[in-house]
């Protein structure tokens, strides 16, 4: 660790569903942040950590900023997004395709007040179908704010990704120190992820509504020779919605509970024994105390 040329911390930030988790698992070569199609899967701030022979960066992946912040989660969400471009070093402002929409403006607004280089990352390049397109669109993001450099990017098939690496290594401190063990990957617990890869699956297979009504808690984590035990609660605010994720004869708890098991067993290294328990707590998600008894706080790992 003493050949540490360049180390610094580098936020992610965008609006929703723009690839700020994608981005961030392909910089790593793993998976740290959940990813489903649906805006807003995302909802707190999640380090990645890559250190490498003579560098450290420490990504942070954030919330998408959105414009409808009307519940406490929300605000929440967009208030965790705000925090982490605060004293970083450097910010990727990661915007989708050709797609400049009202709340990329919103974004904008809080990336051009601070005072660090910002990177545009223009993503989901394997989707612009007319390239030809690409130049006149760079000449008119260049025009919204000085930006260090402009990177279009696939960060599902890691087009370009290296070059947006490279760009933000340039722009870290020089003879920093390294602020991490060297094979530490994220600053959250495994209990965290635990509850993330069980919240990824109700994201997946659910549909439009409920997913945003719903938050998972690990009860329980406890390891034992060759076998982790993980009890986890799925909090909905309606009693309609627990039958709907039980599904006929429990059948797609199940189901759900099978996929998340597989990505437990991958993440601790071993066989885990899951247990999954659907709740009602009616309106936990416009309700402060409530978000932090369910770990939405800055000491929650």
């Amino acid at each position: 660790m003493s050949n540490i040329i360049r180390s610094g911390y580098v936020a992610i930030v965008g609006r929703p569903n723009v690839g700020k988790s994608t981005l961030l698992n392909k910089l790593l070569g793993q998976k740290i942040s959940i990813t489903t199609h649906k805006p807003q899967t995302t909802r707190h701030r999640i380090l990645g950590i890559k250190t490498t022979s003579c560098a450290q960066v420490i990504y942070v992946d954030t919330p998408g900023i959105h414009e409808k912040a009307k519940r406490a989660i929300n605000r929440y969400m967009n208030r965790e997004a705000s925090s982490a471009m605060i004293d970083v070093d450097v910010i990727v402002f990661l915007v989708d395709g050709l797609k400049w929409q009202a709340e990329d403006e919103l974004v904008l607004q809080k990336v051009a007040v601070s005072k660090v280089p910002v990177i545009l990352g223009i993503n989901k390049l394997d989707k612009v179908t007319n390239k030809s397109s690409l130049l006149p669109y760079l000449q008119q993001m260049s025009k919204k704010m000085p930006f260090a450099q402009l990177v279009p990017i696939s960060a599902r098939t890691g087009q370009s990704v290296d070059v947006l690496e490279q760009a933000v290594l340039a722009l870290l401190p020089q003879a920093g120190q390294a602020f991490f063990p060297e094979d530490q990957v994220t600053d959250r617990s495994e209990r965290f992820m635990a509850a993330e890869l069980v919240r990824e699956k109700l994201m997946r297979v659910l549909g439009e509504e409920i997913p945003y009504e719903l938050t998972v808690e690990i009860e329980k984590f406890e390891r034992d020779t060759g076998l982790t035990r993980i009890s986890s609660v799925i909090w909905v605010e309606r009693p309609g919605q627990k039958g709907i994720i039980i599904g006929k004869n429990g059948q797609q708890l199940k189901r759900i509970a099978e996929q998340a098991r597989k990505d437990m067993e991958q993440l601790v290294g071993g066989k885990v024994f899951l247990q999954l328990w659907v709740k009602v707590k009616q309106g936990w998600a416009n309700d402060e105390r409530a978000l932090r008894s369910l770990g939405y706080g800055d000491d929650y790992q």
